[in-house]
This record gives structure tokens, C-alpha cells and sequence, in this order.
């Protein structure tokens, strides 16, 4: 895998230029079985490390439909806030390297914050409204840290597509709407949340859980599955499904931020509950603050 590994801005463009002239197909790995992707597509999954089952389910849509995947592994100082876990987000290079390579990746781009935020770096990318409500009340220049280091990578890696996933429900709008509005290449791909065999979602922070608070941190899932269930029997009043829903977490010790029934695209609360329709919720189990969403169907 250290082959694959990649440190500089300008050893990744030295490989992606190369990539590109050779065509498709080129190459260990290039498999390019989507016929959308063609010619020198480059999928690309930005990551922070601490790499799980999640993470991986990105990674291998991204190999099935691009002949080159590119995976950054960077934990961004401008997306933490100065109370928050930077300084003992899990970083662990080793096992991520491990997990890139079973998934096939061609590159994995480790910069260091300089590579990123060169001498002078004075850009904020900030999409303004989206950004402002749900974890953006709680973590207000959380989201400029989101798409500004999202912007920069795009700009690095040049990929054609990239992949998120949906449990980062927000972020992965924030995202779209920020390419939609600069007219930027890669296509957003999101992929479904994958849980662990009890339902939890998986996330990089659930390390963090004791055996009790993990336990309990299966109040966010399950109050989702409760809320399909009211909705699947005829219930419409948004109000009165988020009312219970946070209830439900309370009840299991947890501290919540919000839980909210929101337009898909926009984010805009609804006040009835439609198919399509999605119910998001962030809430703190002792200090770890996680999240997970559902749409109605």
C-alpha cells in the first residue's frame, strides 16, 4: 500500500494528470464497469480516517464505477470548534491504509495542513442558508470548514465523481448545493447509511462510547424505526412524530440537539410528514455527539 500513498499536492496531481492520459482501464485496480463513469474518470472519498465498514461501502461504489479512486485521509483543523474532540479524533493510519487497500483504492492522499492551507490561504466557502439551521445552530462555522477544505480537495484531486455518505445527512446537501452553485465537475454520489448489526450507524466517533452509553446510543436508531412505524400507520403530524422521537432519546440519557422533519432537498422543516420526507437527529450520549437520519417511505 505505500506506493499508494500520496503526501504532496503535486505528486497527486503527477499521478491523476498521468491517470488521465492514459485513458481508462490503465493499470492495477482500473476496473470502470459503470458506463456512465468512462474515460478517465477518478472517484474520489474524502475522509477524516479512523475508517470503518462505512467508509468502505464508499469505497468500493466508488471502485465499481471509476477507473481510479482516490481517498483523502485529513482531519481538518476549520471544521472543529475550539471546544471540540480535534486534538483525540481517532487518527489511525496504519488500519486505514489496511482498508484502502482491500477496497482497491489507487491513491490515498495524506497531506499535511500546509499541503491544504499553503502560506497565505485566505478562501472561506460559504453556502449561506443550508449551512445555518440543524448542526449549524450548535456549530455555527462548522459547515465553512466542511466546504471550504471540500472545495480545496476537489480542486487537488480533480475527481469526476465523489462519494458521502447519508448518515452526515447535512453535509452531504451542504456539498451538493456548494457544486451545484459553483458549477463544479465531480458528481455527488451518496450512499446509505451502513449500521452496525443492532442498528447503531456507524461512525468514526462511536469509539468513543463506554459499554453503557453505546448501549444507549441506540435510542437515536430505534426512535427513527418508531417514528417509520407511526408514520406507516397514518400519522402526518410532524410536530407530534419529532415530539416523541426526542422523548424517546431523553429517556435513554441522551442530550438533544434537535429532531427534526425536514423538506430532503432544502432542509426546511415541514410541518406534515409526506413520503420522501427526512427525519434527522444529533443528540449527545456523555460527551460523544452523534447523528442519524431515515427517510420516510
Amino acid at each position: 500500500m505505500s506506493e499508494r500513498l500520496v503526501a504532496t499536492a503535486a505528486e497527486l496531481r503527477r499521478r491523476v494528470d498521468g491517470w488521465r492520459s492514459a485513458g481508462p482501464g490503465v493499470g492495477a485496480g482500473a476496473v470502470g464497469t459503470d458506463p456512465g463513469a468512462g474515460g478517465g474518470a477518478v472517484g474520489f472519498v474524502p475522509t477524516m480516517g479512523a475508517l470503518h465498514a462505512g467508509h468502505l461501502s464508499l469505497m468500493r461504489r466508488a471502485r465499481a464505477e471509476c477507473p481510479r479512486v482516490v481517498v483523502s485521509i485529513f482531519v481538518n483543523p476549520r471544521q472543529f470548534g475550539p471546544t471540540e474532540d480535534f486534538g483525540r479524533y481517532p487518527r489511525t493510519l496504519e488500519a486505514d491504509l489496511r482498508l484502502c487497500a482491500e477496497a482497491g483504492v489507487d491513491a490515498v492522499f495524506c497531506p499535511a495542513p500546509e499541503e491544504v492551507y499553503p502560506p497565505g490561504f485566505q478562501t472561506t466557502v460559504s453556502v449561506g442558508p443550508l449551512t445555518r439551521r440543524l448542526c449549524g445552530l450548535d456549530r455555527p462555522d462548522h459547515f465553512d470548514g466542511v466546504t471550504t477544505v471540500v472545495a480545496r480537495l476537489f480542486g487537488l484531486v480533480r475527481p469526476t465523481h465523489a462519494y458521502f455518505g447519508q448518515k452526515d445527512y447535512q453535509q452531504a446537501s451542504v456539498i451538493r448545493r456548494m457544486v451545484a452553485d459553483l458549477a463544479l465537475e465531480p458528481e455527488i454520489v451518496v450512499c446509505p447509511i451502513v449500521r452496525e448489526a443492532d442498528g447503531l450507524a456507524m461512525s468514526s466517533r462511536n469509539r468513543y462510547l463506554s459499554a453503557d452509553e453505546r448501549q444507549r446510543a441506540l435510542a437515536l436508531c430505534r426512535g427513527l424505526e418508531r417514528a417509520q412505524e407511526r408514520f406507516g400507520a397514518g400519522e402526518r403530524d410532524a410536530a407530534a412524530v419529532t415530539a416523541a422521537l426526542a422523548e424517546q432519546l431523553r429517556e435513554a440519557g441522551a442530550a438533544v440537539d434537535y429532531a427534526a422533519a425536514c423538506d430532503p432537498v432544502d432542509l426546511e422543516p415541514v410541518a406534515r410528514l409526506e413520503s420522501g420526507t427526512v427525519l434527522l437527529v444529533a443528540a449527545r450520549i456523555g460527551a460523544t455527539r452523534l447523528l442519524d437520519n431515515h427517510i420516510l417511505e
